[in-house]
């Protein structure tokens, strides 16, 4: 059950693993590691970003704005789960490049993956796929991407990033919308021309629904989908397409039953209501884009109910339910999807994809396939060197059991997380997450931002989402040992708050 995890209480936590002992070494014990490289413990010997960091900071601020850059990277030294920078640091990296690394840095299967010579071809001439794709391509498709496509659906389309990956799947649900508007006649020379012109009836007036504080990218029509932060939409034009509230669950979840139902029944309302009003005002919804759990909003979850009521609100008005799976794909909750946990009737109708999946794509149902040529389309339609990585990546997966340790490693993790909330009620609250996909808020943003980088000076990399939150998002490999080392580290910080 997906609420599993999230309704745990801290006080089962504590009993049932024992009080943990902070502030004992952890590199002072035996290591598990899936790479023989990988550091044993973190290692800072400057401040961060050190003073080589800060010279090449400045070196590319006369070349583009580098306001974003937090410090430069040695990937040469970066091994499993550390990444280490130029002045010398190697930090536990639990936040992994946004959440886009699924086996650590410079895995060993990747390295020999790059290295074999019948890739090499690949790897040199990137293909236009689209027209030109490679004698193996189907078969890179099927052991890389089919293998592991959500149960129900069997097309897929590659892309380059998440965010064109949304941006392609809302064009595959207006064509789709459009094809059964005209009873799957073709296009009448009318709109044939009028779309050219930018007007109707070849550019129609259709819509997608999407939800407060979702995020699904910065280009433009990933942007009309997206509610978070003022830094991606201002000075835009984004169309007037229907929002609707997404739940704010009360946590622990088995405490707050009744609570949650009624808000997650307000919310299924007012999408039922937006698509209504959006009807009548002539700009129908096409589709409906929603994440598993709202990453860059705040690492937001809403129950198995809701996903179930969203898919019978999409089937009763016959449009796609898209599930923005970039974040929660490829086995961070503990199944290879997370909407595997929702006991869905049936298949979402689109799944996008991306980080680490190692190229950007989206799985869809067979009436969401594009009937002409050139319709969901760009250069490159993806990069076939990312899909042999990715297979390699399955390949760990299956071979090593990975969706089970992260299963237990998070399981870990979050029972570590209860046991600080329950340390520090003060400062600390709302601890969540399925496998690794974990999160917890602090009292305010101020906090919040002294804390990630305080853990950074003692070694741990991590990221914040929301208001007052920060989130975990290691790779597949990440054992018990690296949460001890963790743990230590967030106690020591967060003790010395309160002093």
């Amino acid at each position: 059950m997906a609420a599993l995890l999230w309704s745990t209480k801290s006080c089962v936590s504590i009993i049932s693993r024992g009080l943990r002992t902070y502030g004992t070494p952890s590199a002072s014990k035996a290591v598990m590691k899936s790479d023989p490289l990988e550091p044993d413990a973190p290692v800072v010997h400057t401040a961060i970003p050190g003073p080589r960091s800060q010279e090449l900071l400045t070196e590319l601020g006369t070349i583009q704005n580098t306001g974003a850059v937090q410090f430069f990277v040695d990937y040469e030294r970066s091994r499993g789960n550390y990444l280490a920078d130029v002045d010398g640091n190697v930090m536990l990296d639990l936040f992994t490049q946004i959440s886009s690394v699924p086996l650590g840095y410079n895995h060993p299967r990747l390295v020999k993956a790059l290295l074999k010579e019948e890739n090499r071809a690949t790897l040199i001439n990137r293909p236009a796929l689209g027209v030109f794709p490679p004698g193996d391509w189907s078969s890179r498709l099927r052991n890389a991407l089919l293998s592991v496509a959500p149960p129900g659906l069997n097309q897929v389309q590659t892309m380059a990033c998440g965010a064109c990956s949304v941006e392609h799947s809302q064009k595959a649900m207006f064509i789709a919308y459009q094809r059964r508007q005209r009873g799957g006649q073709p296009p009448s020379p009318e709109e044939l021309q009028s779309c050219v012109e930018g007007h109707a009836p070849g550019s129609p007036n259709l819509s997608v629904l999407s939800f407060t504080n979702g995020f699904h990218g910065r280009t433009m029509g990933a942007l009309a989908v997206t509610h978070t932060k003022w830094v991606h939409k201002l000075d835009f034009p984004v169309p007037d397409w229907p929002c609707a509230s997404f739940p704010n669950l009360q946590y622990p979840l088995d405490q707050f039953h009744r609570e949650n139902r009624a808000e997650e029944d307000r919310c299924l309302d007012e999408v039922k209501e937006r698509l209504h009003a959006w009807e009548k005002k002539n700009c129908p919804v096409a589709g409906i884009i929603v994440e598993p759990i709202q990453s860059e909003g705040g690492d937001n979850h809403a129950t198995s109910y809701f996903f179930q009521g969203l898919q019978d609100i999409a089937n009763d008005h016959e449009i796609p339910l898209m599930l923005d799976e970039v974040q929660t794909g490829c086995g961070a909750t503990g199944k290879f999807w997370a909407h595997e946990h929702w006991d869905l009737k049936d298949a979402p109708d689109i799944v996008c994809f991306s980080k680490k999946m190692l190229t950007g794509g989206f799985f869809y149902k067979d009436h969401l396939r594009p009937q002409e040529a050139h319709r969901i389309f760009n250069t490159w339609v993806g990069d076939p060197s990312k899909m042999i990585f990715l297979e390699e990546v399955v390949n760990m997966i299956k071979e090593e059991g990975l969706l089970q340790r992260v299963k237990d490693t998070g399981s870990y993790l979050l029972s570590g997380l209860y046991d600080m909330q329950t340390k520090y009620p003060g400062i600390l609250s709302k601890a969540r997450g399925l496998g690794t996909y974990c999160a917890i808020d602090f009292k305010d943003a101020d906090t919040r931002d002294k804390v990630l980088n305080e853990l950074r000076q003692k070694g741990v990399h991590l990221g914040s989402c929301g208001n007052c939150t920060i989130r975990f998002r290691p790779t597949l490999a990440l054992f018990r040992d690296h949460v001890d080392i963790f743990l230590d580290a967030f106690n020591s910080v967060i003790g010395g708050l309160k002093s």
